[in-house]
């Protein structure tokens, strides 16, 4: 009888988040699978704002995990970290964090007195030009105003690449506390190569910081334009807004200049003025605000051609949740399509799979938890919509919300579970609010390996969407499925234990606010090893 080579049978791949073969409880009691220090740093970073309570960590204490592994990494793995670092700013899009790593990264390595990486991690987490205020606020308020080499050399590589007229005009301002004059005093940087309108621009910046007046170079047209601009008299500015259009463009105006500029609110005439020059974050943002204000049906054609567009949604690295976050904040229903068509292109590494799926979502009350500064978006929001983009892609899945049915810890272990009738074809947006609004958030604890025992009938494949802090059952979450079944875990929360094996043997986990991890499934069914995604995209 052949009991290997059979035509079912799988070959076994490595992904890269892996557990270290130690366990522990986790936060509700149940088994918790202790991971390497790299896989819990990269799981706690794709899912962690800065000062942000999770449901089983206060912000601080979450902070201070963070800081430990970084500063642990940053001397046993030093290639490893920054590259991830880079990765964390970049293509996860996780500002703060990284912003924070990349000072402890250099901290660690000046105080184990290790030379090397960290003038080249600075520079790379610092992508818009405010961020090197930023760091410097950071780094102050930790560490005092003495800068060691590697942070001014990577501050003034960062300021050469970013300090331009236009970021000039939008984030220097009074309400910050380091200023560009502030920054360019502290690092003294040289003009870059092949820019030489910038040391006009570096000598401007100190002279608006020690509020010197000076006449503006000749070679900054913007800010010439700027002040031009800022000469006509307030009582006639609303009237002349439809002569100075092609003005306002030329001197950098911002939504939010234009709002100041005027003195007073922005009506439909003032939006349709700046709207062909505002970015894709802007106009995603004030989508009510355009509503509020009346503006045209051509203007709201151009601003939902531009969410719509596959490039531009790609150009602007928005997490998928902030286009749910949008389609939530908007009173009308003229940008549901283009939010709907935004969305699905930013979910464009969700892929194709066949065969049949078990797809369970985790809606316990410990993902009732805010991951959004404002409250307005939970993690739960976020889970139903990767377990709906995911069944939305499959051959055939069964999406299903899970949590307890018990209700004192004494009692039995039990699931709770409802199946989600996707709509084929359909909106991805319509099917998350219909989610919502239906009854499919259950609350209670959560009781991962009694759902899948009760929801598993010979699936190909299980994803699991949850925080991965399962309770107590007689058999664990691993042992609920067969052994040969791929199970692939999408984490969410970024705890120290995970709720089964990781790496190897069809049990693999991934993590993050957006779809980039999803491209390691079709690899790992393939029989690849799946590796970092930093690493991936340099093959």
């Amino acid at each position: 009888m052949s009991r290997f080579n059979q035509r079912n049978a799988r070959p076994a791949a490595a992904s890269p988040v892996t557990t270290s073969g130690k366990r522990t409880t986790n936060h509700q009691g149940g088994a918790g699978f202790l991971r390497d220090t790299e896989s819990e740093l990269f799981l706690l970073a794709v899912s962690h704002f800065v000062g942000t309570d999770t449901f089983y960590e206060k912000g601080g204490e979450r902070d201070d995990r963070y800081t430990r592994l970084i500063r642990e990494v940053a001397v046993t793995d030093p290639d490893w970290c920054a590259r991830f670092l880079r990765w964390l700013r970049t293509d996860a899009n996780m500002r703060t964090a990284s912003l924070v790593g990349a000072a402890e990264f250099t901290k660690a390595r000046l105080d184990a007195g290790l030379a090397g990486c960290s003038r080249q991690a600075v520079d790379s987490v610092l992508q818009r030009a405010d961020e090197p205020g930023e760091f410097l606020g950071y780094w102050t308020s930790k560490y005092g105003r003495t800068l060691p080499k590697p942070v001014k050399r990577g501050l003034a590589d960062a300021v050469r690449r970013l300090y331009s007229e236009r970021s000039l005009l939008t984030y220097d301002t009074d309400s910050k506390g380091y200023r560009f004059g502030d920054v360019l005093n502290l690092v003294h940087p040289s003009p870059a190569a092949g820019k030489p309108w910038q040391g006009d621009l570096f000598k401007h910046a100190l002279d608006r910081r020690k509020k010197r007046d000076e006449e503006i170079p000749a070679r900054l047209s913007m800010l010439r334009a700027r002040e031009q601009l800022m000469r006509t008299p307030v009582d006639r500015r609303r009237d002349a807004l439809a002569d100075h259009r092609d003005l306002l463009q030329r001197a950098g105006m911002t939504w939010e200049a234009l709002a100041g500029w005027l003195q007073g609110p922005m009506d439909a005439a003032a939006w349709e003025a700046v709207i062909p020059s505002m970015g894709y974050m802007a106009l995603l943002r004030n989508l009510r605000n355009f509503d509020e204000a009346g503006v045209s049906d051509e203007a709201a054609d151009t601003v939902a051609r531009k969410l719509a567009d596959p490039e531009q949604v790609a150009r602007s690295r928005q997490l998928p949740m902030r286009f749910y976050s949008a389609f939530n904040a908007a009173p009308s229903l003229r940008w549901g399509h283009a939010l709907d068509k935004a969305l699905t292109a930013s979910l464009a590494n969700v892929p194709r799979l066949g065969g049949r799926t078990l797809v369970l979502v985790d809606t316990s009350s410990s993902m009732n938890a805010s991951f959004s500064r404002d409250g307005s978006l939970m993690r739960w929001d976020a889970a139903a919509l990767f377990g709906l983009a995911v069944g939305s892609r499959c051959a055939h899945a069964d999406v299903v919300s899970f949590s307890s049915a018990r209700y004192y810890t004494s009692d039995r272990p039990g699931a709770k579970t409802k199946a989600f009738p996707l709509t084929r074809g359909g909106s991805l947006l319509g099917d998350v609010r219909k989610w919502k609004e239906g009854g499919w958030f259950l609350g209670g604890g959560t009781d991962t390996a009694a759902a899948l025992r009760e929801e598993y009938r010979g699936h190909d494949r299980v994803v699991v969407v949850t925080d991965e802090q399962a309770a107590h059952d007689g058999r664990e979450v691993t042992e609920a499925i067969p052994a040969s079944t791929p199970m692939y875990t999408w984490n969410l929360a970024g705890y120290r234990t995970g709720h089964a094996p990781s790496g190897r043997a069809h049990r693999h986990t991934f993590g993050g606010l957006s779809d980039q991890a999803f491209r390691m499934i079709p690899l790992l069914e393939s029989g690849r090893d799946a590796t970092w995604p930093w690493e991936e995209k340099a093959a």
